[in-house]
């Protein structure tokens, strides 16, 4: 049921606009700046548990700015790009945390030659800098900017931010639906959103209200034919 949900349907590209912050509003004003470069850090951490969002911040701050033509990257942690050593650059790194070796004296070698350069760095991880499993100068290096955690959104907030995008798309989303939504799936955001895009259009290609029965009867459809297909 959990990789069905990308096979049903693909979200939205991420921006900062369709992040939903839920009580993360000042980290997300903080990432806005940063990838608008309206501050003097050119260091910021994203932290915080699976599904939180933080993959969607760091896609977002690419694209948002490349709007502002800086030069940006997004990289795993073991394929970082070449970048040129240039104040108009940003760097995106994910999961950086599970870096190997070599790519933690790639990245500590690039981050302070970027930084010489008034370039600017952002990473993702599970945890803060001074917990992750890292060679200690580039801990060191990363604990040095801004830090931020990435709390999960409660469920009021996932529900509403449904409700919302049903609204948008629409529709009225009744609560017994999101109440199947959330005990049948992945629990976050960008699942959901997939999920619910996908059903919508499921919804208006067969005439039928958006339902608890019709989203079952769906999902065990989805379900039969992807499994013939293995």
């Amino acid at each position: 049921m959990e990789q069905l949900v990308f096979d049903l349907a693909s979200p939205p590209p991420p921006t900062l606009e369709n992040f939903l912050p839920g009580c993360n509003a000042e980290v997300l004003a903080a990432v806005a700046r940063f990838a608008a470069a309206d501050t003097r850090e050119t260091s910021l951490v994203l932290w915080g548990a699976p599904g939180g969002g933080k993959t969607h911040l760091l896609r977002a701050t690419v694209a948002a700015a490349v709007n502002t033509q800086a030069a940006s990257y997004y990289a795993g942690p073991n394929a970082l790009p070449m970048v040129p050593v240039d104040a108009n650059v940003l760097l995106a790194v994910d999961d950086v945390e599970s870096a190997n070796a070599p790519a933690q004296g790639q990245l500590f070698t690039l981050y302070n030659k970027l930084a010489a350069s008034g370039a600017r760095v952002v990473v993702a991880a599970a945890l803060p800098p001074a917990r992750m499993q890292l060679r200690d100068d580039l801990r060191t290096r990363l604990s040095s900017g801004l830090i931020y955690e990435i709390l999960p959104l409660a469920d009021a907030d996932k529900a509403a931010a449904l409700e919302a995008h049903a609204r948008a798309r629409g529709f009225v989303l009744a609560e017994d639906v999101i109440a199947y939504l959330f005990a049948h799936g992945r629990r976050d955001m960008p699942s959901l959103l997939a999920l619910l895009a996908a059903l919508d259009r499921h919804a208006l290609a067969t005439k039928r209200a958006v339902t608890v029965p019709l989203l079952k009867s769906w999902l065990q459809r989805a379900e039969a034919a992807a499994n013939m297909r293995e």
